[in-house]
């Protein structure tokens, strides 16, 4: 039976771009034993030094743009120019039966075979906390490995792409032409968060809808408080399918990787960035040692019971449960 391989050696086999080094380091990082977090903080640090290099792109889309054929033919663009690229995508797992369809791999079948690719869906496992720790640890992780393109595919329409775009350099949203008036709100939401908008599916008789539902798209921009005072997010068509376009919007991210660099607006970023990931797992980790305190247990059905029956009022309980954990 092989070897465990220790830290250190899990550290130099990503560092020498290693898959199965890749894959289990991910596995420990994605696990949530404490034993298992304990250790994936550890590699971490190992890797930290060696992370950082790649640019961190993600995207996302209303439900049927054509996000992973998107993808794939960007991704299969990027290799083909010597970059080495690593697609993180956000799986929700099932909120009933926390499964996960993790279907990627097999909707980018050519991108996955490429040896300069390499692709990892991620189970939210239903929480936004998932995203915000596995994907940022897998990505610190494809970085220590040499992959200098991140990619992070969102689920569709949510509260997560918010989380998505505050731990990337850049934030492409994906539109279709003609979705429909019922979609405005979350076109709204997810358009205060892009770096660009791309009206994808813009081939063959779709190319002149796609160019009317761009300007129509730049005029909503126009309207928008820009994401930053040094780019003005602009709008373009492509379709993924056939890879029209694909090359122009490559190079429009590269402008703002350059535009950003020079300014040292990408080094700001990041760093505002871990802050707030730092706060966000403080959170995170606050709520699960108040949840797992065996007096606040035992006194939560307790409290919720009072509440729903006016016994007591939500700020009370909320105060007592807070004393009771503060206690020990």
């Amino acid at each position: 039976m092989a070897s465990v391989p220790s830290i250190s050696q899990l550290a130099e086999g990503i560092q020498s771009s290693d898959r199965a080094s890749i894959g289990r380091a991910i596995t420990l990082v994605e696990s949530y034993r404490p034993d298992h977090r304990a250790l994936s903080q550890e590699l971490l640090t190992q890797l930290l030094p060696f992370a950082g290099n790649a640019h961190r792109v993600g995207i996302t889309g209303v439900p049927g743009v054509g996000k992973s054929t998107f993808i794939e033919n960007l991704g299969t663009k990027l290799v083909e120019d010597d970059h080495k690229v690593a697609v993180l995508a956000v799986d929700p797992s099932s909120s009933r039966t926390g499964g996960s369809i993790l279907g990627d791999k097999t909707r980018m079948a050519t991108l996955v075979n490429h040896p300069a690719a390499f692709i990892r869906p991620s189970p939210t496992s239903g929480e936004l906390g998932g995203v915000n720790r596995m994907t940022r640890e897998t990505m610190l992780i494809c970085e220590a490995a040499g992959f200098d393109v991140i990619l992070v595919e969102t689920v569709g329409v949510g509260q997560s792409e918010t989380v998505v775009a505050d731990m990337v350099d850049f934030f492409l949203v994906l539109m279709l032409h003609g979705a429909g008036d019922e979609l405005q709100g979350i076109k709204k939401g997810i358009l205060e968060l892009a770096d660009m908008v791309a009206i994808n599916k813009a081939d063959g008789e779709n190319a002149q809808k796609a160019a009317v539902a761009a300007k129509e798209y730049e005029m909503a921009l126009h309207l928008m408080t820009p994401t930053s005072d040094l780019w003005t997010a602009p709008v373009v068509t492509c379709a993924g399918l056939t890879g029209e376009g694909i090359s122009e919007l490559w190079a429009k991210i590269m402008s703002h990787k350059n535009i950003f660099s020079e300014a040292g607006a990408t080094t700001v970023k990041r760093e505002e960035q871990r802050v707030r990931w730092m706060w966000a797992m403080l959170d995170d980790r606050l709520v699960d040692a108040l949840r797992s305190h065996e007096r606040v247990r035992e006194l939560l059905p307790i409290l919720e019971a009072q509440v729903r029956t006016e016994q007591t009022t939500p700020v009370a309980a909320v105060d007592h449960l807070i004393s009771t954990f503060l206690e020990n």
